[in-house]
């Protein structure tokens, strides 16, 4: 499955802007692997090279305030676009992600709900699931 295409954007958006929502792919690199865990929300983009930069969050301090896997992409969304000082990126290929949807601002539409649905319930956090694709921001 191709995970790149012609409506992955292809730069960083400025805040407001259109991002893509991203889960692990089953076969990803190690890299991808280790950094995204608990439910991890990633929100990126395409680079020419034919990879992706991630921006995720993994609550990886359980603070409840993360723990709804919309409020991790909002999270994740907001250090891209304002171009926050974070270890919480990673460029990888594109094969190692499977594009579900995009977050535009304060909306998310998850495209795929059957593959972010297996990616929390692989990483332990199945209750943290969305109740809709169209997600608005609290």
């Amino acid at each position: 499955m191709t995970t790149f295409g012609f409506d992955t954007p292809m730069e960083r958006p400025l805040p407001g802007g259109r991002a893509a929502v991203f889960v692990p792919h089953l076969d990803a690199v190690e890299v991808v692997k280790e950094a995204l865990k608990n439910g991890s929300g990633m929100v990126g983009f395409g680079n020419a090279d034919r990879t992706v930069t991630l921006y995720f969050e993994n609550n990886r301090f359980r603070d409840p305030a993360l723990h709804a896997w919309q409020d991790k992409i909002f999270k994740a969304y907001s250090r891209m676009v304002e171009q926050a000082p974070t270890v919480n990126k990673v460029t990888c290929p594109a094969d190692s992600v499977v594009q579900i949807g995009f977050v535009e601002g304060s909306e998310i539409l998850v495209r795929d709900m059957t593959n972010l649905q297996a990616w929390l319930v692989r990483s332990g956090a199945p209750d943290s699931m969305p109740e809709s694709a169209d997600i608005h921001a609290r």
